[in-house]
């Protein structure tokens, strides 16, 4: 379960390309193209350092504007599509 504290970063299994204002990665593991939308690619690109899941947020709702509550969701949503494909990893504090 993603919380507050945890660390979000990209893995060495994938490779992306930034092409305008949005993102394509390749999954080295499954070589299957994923392409990330404007809001995608900023995350994407915050991540290439670890950033907690708070910190993240943050930087959306500085960037963009949305409400907390569905910010966390589609993140949460976004985070959990990313680690299933293999893309992310998501560590959580002891």
């Amino acid at each position: 379960m993603i919380n507050e504290l945890s660390v979000i970063s990209t893995t060495d299994k994938a490779v992306h390309c930034d092409l305008e204002d949005e993102v394509v990665i390749l999954g080295l593991e499954d070589g299957v193209y994923y392409g990330l939308n404007p809001v995608g690619a900023f995350i994407w690109n915050l991540i290439q350092e670890p950033h907690t899941f708070a910190q993240i947020r943050e930087a959306i709702l500085a960037e963009y504007e949305v409400e907390k509550e569905v910010c966390e969701k589609d993140l949460q949503e976004l985070l959990a599509d990313l680690m299933e494909k293999g893309l992310i990893e998501i560590e959580n504090p002891d």
